[in-house]
């Protein structure tokens, strides 16, 4: 089954469901939150649910919990499936494990410590040290003193001997603990009422299933990628019941499930995606695209801009300048547009600015 680059655009933004109207999304109903909404940036987790059409002002406070899960980063998920979200994102094996926290694998390695074992380690100091709300700045300083030199990396840009990162950060979640919301530096806190992962991984949260699910059609390296897991260890775990599909000459899979959703067609939404927003997380960069330069621009080394989705296709950057009071939005599209889709954008500046709780001063629209 040969597929176009516009249908699996399309299939992605339905299926993340971009094309929700504002204010008509619940918590329970918005996919995105099954795999987690990272929050990185001011226009992170937040905005990246708002143009999935959900009002994050009216949900209440306790509904969501913000974790350290994929690649160290901090998402945002139900509090009502942190036990299953805690299952999914463990590693798959000894060995993911020691690709997921890179460099820290070595001197485990070197001193004959697994590393799921060392990741538990970890955790179980975490849990002693954070037995109430304390800044990450604190836990890294006491969980440093405790832990013995393979766990330990000395950090010339501190100028001290401390935890390896991605340990600690993905062992947080192994001990119980969240990010208290709006943090900075965040502060971690147990988790109410948590008593470990789930046995088993539901379907809904599988991170392999979810990458087909919301980011599909995809291969396992793309999958492994993602995931910052060995490509043997996705394969492994590929599932059963998918379709094979082709795409730009590409051997690629989807859910078998989701056949007839990608035969839809394209998805005409205009949204301001934020720069780590999950649909410019897709590995198929070439695909998603296809100009280098255009690519160097969405995704340089440092200062990512955030991306314009316009009638379905990523078609230009927009940084946010604010000083003060004002709020200006700078947007770059990569060619000339109809005055209908230079409103559609400028409706998006404004819900941006609403968002917030700013009101725009300036759109400077390049073209």
């Amino acid at each position: 089954m040969e597929v176009t680059r516009e249908q699996v655009l399309g299939f992605r933004i339905r299926a993340q469901q971009l094309d929700r109207a504002p204010g008509t999304g619940r918590v329970q109903d918005t996919a995105l939150l099954d795999y987690g909404a990272q929050d990185t940036g001011p226009d992170g987790a937040h905005w990246a649910l708002e143009t999935r059409g959900l009002d994050t002002a009216a949900v209440p406070d306790d509904a969501l919990s913000m974790l350290w899960t994929l690649r160290g980063g901090p998402h945002l998920y139900r509090r009502a499936d942190l036990p299953a979200v805690a299952a999914a994102v463990a590693p798959f094996s000894d060995e993911d494990a020691g690709k997921r926290i890179y460099d820290a694998a070595k001197p485990l390695r070197q001193a004959g410590i697994g590393n799921l074992e060392a990741l538990d380690v970890v955790a179980g100091h975490l849990r002693e040290i954070v037995s109430a709300p304390t800044v990450k700045g604190e836990v890294s300083g006491r969980l440093s003193a405790v832990l013995d030199p393979p766990h330990l990396r000395a950090c010339k840009p501190c100028g001290v001997t401390h935890a390896w990162e991605m340990p600690f950060r993905l062992a947080a979640v192994r001990a119980g603990l969240e990010l208290e919301p709006g943090t900075s530096p965040p502060v971690l806190r147990r988790i109410p009422g948590f008593t470990g992962p789930a046995a088993s991984v539901p379907p809904r949260f599988d991170v392999i299933r979810a990458y087909l699910r919301l980011l599909g059609p995809a291969t396992p390296k793309q999958v492994a990628a993602f995931l910052d897991a060995p490509v043997k260890a996705v394969t492994a775990r590929w599932p059963a019941d998918v379709t094979e599909v082709t795409v730009a000459g590409r051997a690629c899979s989807i859910l078998t499930g989701d056949v007839d959703a990608l035969a839809a067609g394209p998805a005409e939404v205009t949204r301001l995606l934020g720069p780590y927003d999950l649909f410019v997380q897709a590995k198929d960069r070439d695909l998603l695209i296809g100009d280098p330069a255009r690519a160097k621009a969405v995704w340089p080394v440092l200062g990512r801009p955030g991306v314009v989705l316009l009638d379905g296709d990523p078609l230009g950057t927009w940084r946010p300048r604010k000083q003060g009071k004002r709020f200006r939005l700078e947007v770059d599209l990569w060619a000339p547009v109809s005055p209908a889709a230079r409103a559609a954008v400028e409706e998006q500046a404004e819900r941006l600015a609403a968002y917030r709780g700013t009101p725009l001063t300036g759109l400077d629209l390049k073209e």
